[in-house]
C-alpha cells in the first residue's frame, strides 16, 4: 500500500466581494492528523505554488494547534506544488479541503482534474469535505463520464449557504451543480456532521464533517479503525519518511 496521503488546498486569498478566504483549517488539519497518526507521510498540493492562504482557525481546537505549530507542516505548507509534479501512483488517499475558494479554483484546474480522473481511475480512496468536493465537478472516469455521476455524495448545502450570508457571493450552489452531473447528492441538517460513502469515494457536508471523513477514510486503507481518541492525540512521532 502505498503509505502516503495528499492534502488538496485550494490558493484563492479572497472571494468577489473582498472576503478573506483560503483552504479552512479543520478540513486539512483532521486530514493531516489521521495520516499521521496512521503513520503515514504526507504531502499538499494546490493550484499555485507556495504557501496557501489559511482561515477558518480556532486554536483553541488541539488538532489545528497542533497542525499549526508543527514545523514540519509548516516547512511542507510553503513548498506546496500544483499537481502536475506530482505521480497518482504515489499516493493510497487524497484528502480535499474545502473554504468556499475551493468552488472557485479547484473545479477549473486542469491539472487537478487530470491528477485526480488518474487517480480515481487506479482505485485510490478519495475523500472531500464541504466546499472541497467542488474538485471533483469535472472529474471524469476511465468511461470519460463524470467521476460522480450515479454515486452517492454530499457537500456544503444552499440552507448553510444561506446561513452564512454568502448565497449571492458564490458563483453556483454545489448541490445544483453536483446534480447537473449526475451525482445522487445527500443532504444533511445543517451545520451537523454529515458522511457520505460511496466506495473509494468519500464526501463530508460541511467542516463539522472532517473528523469523520478522515476517519473513514483511513479506516477504509488500514482495514480497521484509528485508535480511540485519535482526533484530541498528539502524534507520539513522525515516521522516519517524514523526518527532515
Amino acid at each position: 500500500m502505498r503509505e502516503r496521503g495528499l492534502i488538496v488546498l485550494t490558493s484563492v486569498e479572497r472571494l468577489p466581494g473582498g472576503r478573506s478566504a483560503g483552504f479552512w483549517l479543520p478540513e486539512a488539519a483532521y486530514p493531516w492528523l489521521a495520516l499521521v497518526t496512521a503513520g503515514w507521510d504526507y504531502a499538499f498540493a494546490s493550484t499555485r505554488a507556495g504557501t496557501p492562504p489559511m482561515g477558518g482557525v480556532d486554536r483553541s481546537d488541539p488538532p489545528q494547534r497542533m497542525f499549526l505549530e508543527d514545523g514540519l507542516v509548516r516547512e511542507r505548507l510553503a513548498s506546496t506544488v500544483t499537481p502536475a509534479l506530482l505521480d497518482p501512483a504515489d499516493f493510497g488517499v487524497v484528502f480535499v479541503a474545502g473554504g468556499h475558494g475551493a468552488i472557485l479554483d479547484l473545479p477549473g484546474d486542469e491539472q487537478l482534474i487530470a491528477f485526480l480522473g488518474e487517480f480515481a481511475a487506479s482505485g485510490g480512496v478519495v475523500a472531500a469535505v464541504c466546499h472541497g468536493v467542488g474538485a471533483l465537478l469535472d472529474v471524469t472516469g476511465p468511461d470519460g463520464r463524470p467521476l460522480v455521476e450515479g454515486r452517492r455524495v454530499t457537500a456544503f448545502t444552499q440552507a448553510e449557504e444561506r446561513a452564512v450570508g454568502l448565497d449571492g457571493v458564490v458563483p453556483y450552489f454545489l448541490d445544483e451543480a453536483l446534480e447537473r452531473r449526475g451525482a445522487r447528492y445527500q443532504a444533511g441538517e445543517p451545520f451537523r456532521s454529515h458522511v457520505v460513502v460511496d466506495g473509494h469515494l468519500i464526501t463530508g457536508q460541511n467542516p463539522a464533517s472532517a473528523v469523520t471523513v478522515a476517519a473513514r477514510a483511513m479506516e477504509l486503507l488500514l482495514g480497521a479503525p484509528l485508535p480511540e481518541g485519535w482526533s484530541r492525540r498528539a502524534p507520539v512521532a513522525h515516521p522516519a519518511s517524514m523526518r527532515p
